[in-house]
């Protein structure tokens, strides 16, 4: 498929677990980020086909760096990651720019069913 995937989120488990379904699903990981400063930077350097970012972050929360990554890429894909119950968060991400967001704990499918929607 070759298209670069910037998966961001503080939980070293997180980014493993989504690294893995993604490239079981032939997507090339080509970065991750622990929180949204690292996530601008790597933005800026790899210019990934889509991000998968958590919201709730130390440093910079994914909302934050979602407007940043938006100023540089306003045609940026973001997808947004968050825990059950923090629908008020979902929707400022949805307003901040992000194309869709998935529900902690991941289910496989959905996250597949996400970046191919957003990926189109």
């Amino acid at each position: 498929m070759g298209k670069k995937i910037l998966i961001v989120d503080d939980a070293a488990f997180m980014r493993m677990m989504i690294k893995d379904i993604l490239t079981k699903n032939g997507y090339d990981v080509a970065g991750e980020a622990e929180n949204g400063m690292r996530a601008i930077e790597k933005y800026r350097e790899l210019l990934p086909d889509l991000v998968i970012m958590d919201i709730t972050m130390p440093e910079l929360d994914g909302i934050q760096a979602v407007k940043e990554i938006k100023k540089i890429n306003y045609d940026s894909k973001i997808i947004m990651c968050s825990a059950m119950g923090q629908q008020a968060m979902v929707i400022e991400s949805i307003q901040a720019g992000a194309r869709d967001f998935i529900v902690k704990p991941f289910q496989a499918d959905r996250v597949v069913e996400a970046v191919r929607k957003v990926l189109g």
